[in-house]
């Protein structure tokens, strides 16, 4: 089957590597990436005034690959999607991935985004409920169950192709087939 979609959600707990997957589609087809993270995320991990008008710019254009991020985003982005590449992987995978990669940024005070954040002391976790160790594992199920459950969500989208991943070999076999 022929993979043509030019408007791209990527969706995943965090973890799973959307971002990551996103900007291998980008890649490999030309379509712009653009990181929902970047729009979002302004100085002091405050989120940006103008993320909304950001998103409804970025369900405008012809053509992208982003990340299926953000309440008030998703349902302007899922109205112009043309497919959602789903990457379920299991929680022992996206956990192990975030804690390496949260110490990984950490250790190296690396920069996020355009705000230039950079992630708080590892022993936050023990006291920030919203640290992203512990916000990883409470949503660690959210597209499987309940009300974010991501089948359900595009129910009023029969015409977007969903791609469902489960394992990073599907993910990597996956985007092979992409050329």
């Amino acid at each position: 089957m022929e993979f043509t979609a030019r408007r791209i959600l990527i969706a995943g707990v965090s973890g799973s590597g959307k971002s990551t997957l996103a900007a291998r589609i980008a890649e490999r087809t030309g379509i712009p990436h653009v990181e929902l993270d970047d729009l979002h995320w302004g100085p002091g991990w405050q989120p940006r005034p103008t993320f909304a008008a950001d998103v409804r710019d970025l369900a405008a254009r012809d053509a992208w690959v982003t990340e299926w991020q953000y309440a008030g985003a998703r349902p302007v982005l899922l109205a112009r999607a043309q497919a959602v590449v789903w990457i379920d992987l299991p929680t022992r995978v996206t956990m192990a991935r975030v804690i390496r990669r949260t110490i990984r940024r950490r250790i190296r005070r690396e920069r996020l985004w355009r705000a230039g954040n950079v992630e708080p002391p590892i022993l936050s976790a023990l006291v920030d409920p919203d640290h992203i160790v512990r916000w990883a594992w409470r949503t660690r199920d959210k597209y499987r169950t309940g009300e974010e459950a991501l089948p359900a969500r595009l129910e009023s989208r029969p015409d977007v192709t969903l791609v469902r991943l489960r394992t990073a070999r599907e993910v990597a076999d996956w985007l092979d087939a992409l050329g």
